[in-house]
């Protein structure tokens, strides 16, 4: 036993959440999470455009990171062999290559700090409204392009100059937040970013591997700032510095969306669909291998195609309304029983809402939870309707609200789609289907298949599992050479 921990190495799983960071250290050779730390960034930041800007604290996202990484055995961390990042796609932050981060040493640790770095634009953002969207030119890609996606950020800064003249003409890069974090543990001149993130950027085809560099042009966007783009689960580079005890020349994968990661970690096979409900929500299924998705994209559709690996795609229902809806509504009410005289946390309400809505098995009360709108239907906002005075009190609306998370997910992708797919079971992942019991149970009503929750399902554990499989496939290839049959 003692030689086996002797020998032990473990892959280091980074996912910068738009609410959290998450960690974890996967051991290589069990692909088993021995260790994991969360922790909330609350880097929410005002935006100087007012309600409509979403924006985050880089600074705040590392300090996060660090104490997420910090709070992990240092024995451990000293026998990295790997570190795979993922994070919340679509967000642009902007940064000069050589001077965005630097290296500080605290408390016998390395740290990066940023420096020469601009906020984080979420894919939450909402600067870019319809008629801006529709000036601009049609991608040569399969996805659509909205607000929040890096091009379309991009873009509006080109044409709202008179708001900040200098803005983009400070920075020399760009890319998703875990792309800014991949450049500066590598030390890259200049950020690759995959083509998953590229993709989430918009502009970007996935059939060629290029951006529409062309079209770009014509709307003044300044293409310099475009990532390299690169294969998703390829590395990057490697650790510029020891960082928390991880040696320095540790190889360092390419930035994946945290989507697909969340797949990578509990989608066992081509049979399994996986619904995932975090801040957000998303129902999504592999498409068989020699799918090509269309030559432009259709806006209207609710199901896009998202790049996965090795060339190929999932089939996505992505909804913009999915535990944040619970989190508005949790929000609302404290402010309800605030102005009441009455004073709850969050943490006390959503406990309460959650064992009333345990008493109440069904209601006929309807929520359509879209407050967020969704990309392909930008319009079509929250409604409740059927309201009785039988059906208000608290448990039932609050079923009715979960209901209506799971319910609209499935008018954009029906169960009984995954069923003429092939599909036999859902995996259910992400913190809002974990901690939310009612959630659960409206899934399980909805879906004519078996709901499967899986251990350690999520992006942080999905791409240290990533790593560490290319690692072994590099291994592997590397053995074949040295000794071929």
């Amino acid at each position: 036993m003692e030689s086996e921990a002797l020998s032990a190495r473990y892959v280091l799983g980074v996912d910068l959440g738009t609410t959290s960071v998450k960690v974890v250290l996967l051991e290589s050779q069990s692909r088993r999470v021995l260790d994991s730390c969360a922790l909330p960034t609350k880097a929410d930041v005002p935006s100087d455009i007012g309600p409509h800007g979403k924006e985050q604290d880089v600074g705040r996202i590392l300090s996060t990171l660090d104490a997420c990484i910090a709070a992990l055995p240092r024995d451990r961390l000293q026998k990295v062999i790997g570190i795979g990042v993922s994070g919340q796609m679509h967000g642009v932050v902007f940064w000069k290559a050589e001077t965005g981060c630097e290296w500080v040493k605290h408390g016998g640790a390395h740290l990066i700090r940023p420096k020469d770095v601009s906020q984080l634009v979420t894919w939450q953002d909402g600067r870019c409204r319809g008629e801006f969207l529709s000036a601009l030119p049609q991608p040569d890609a399969h996805l659509s392009v909205a607000t929040g996606f890096g091009c379309a950020t991009i873009c509006w800064y080109r044409s709202h100059r008179q708001c900040r003249p200098d803005f983009l003409a400070d920075f020399t890069a760009a890319g998703t937040i875990q792309d800014y974090v991949v450049a500066t543990l590598c030390g890259l001149e200049r950020p690759v970013m995959s083509i998953q993130n590229a993709a989430s950027w918009g502009y970007f085809n996935t059939c060629t591997g290029q951006w529409n560099v062309g079209l770009l042009r014509q709307v003044g966007f300044p293409v310099e700032l475009l990532p390299e783009p690169a294969e998703s689960g390829t590395t990057a580079g490697s650790t510029s510095s020891e960082w928390h005890g991880i040696p320095a020349h540790t190889p360092v994968g390419v930035a994946l969306g945290d989507f697909q990661c969340s797949v990578y970690s509990c989608m066992a096979g081509r049979t399994d669909a996986v619904l995932n409900i975090s801040t957000s929500a998303q129902l999504t299924f592999a498409l068989p291998a020699d799918f090509e998705p269309p030559r432009t994209p259709d806006p209207l559709s609710p199901v896009s195609y998202f790049p996965y690996f090795d060339g190929t795609y999932l089939a996505v229902a992505a909804s913009l309304n999915g535990g944040n809806v619970m989190a508005t509504f949790v929000g609302m009410l404290a402010q309800w029983t605030g102005e009441l005289g009455v004073d709850l946390s969050d943490a006390i309400i959503y406990s309460r809402l959650i064992q009333a809505a345990l008493g109440e098995s069904s209601t006929d009360l309807k929520v359509c939870p879209t407050i967020l709108g969704e990309r392909h239907d930008t319009s079509h906002l929250g409604l409740v309707s059927n309201i009785s005075a039988s059906n208000v009190s608290l448990g039932q609306v609050t079923r009715a609200v979960c209901r209506g998370i799971v319910n609209n997910l499935c008018s954009m992708l029906p169960p009984k789609t995954l069923l003429e797919s092939g599909v036999r079971r859902v995996m259910g992942s992400g913190s809002a289907l974990s901690r939310n019991e009612v959630l659960r149970q409206e899934v399980e009503r909805a879906f004519p298949l078996p709901v499967i929750y899986g251990k350690d399902v999520d992006s942080a554990a999905g791409v240290a599992m990533v790593m560490n499989d290319r690692i072994d496939l590099e291994k592997r290839g590397s053995n074949q050479n040295e000794n071929p049959s």
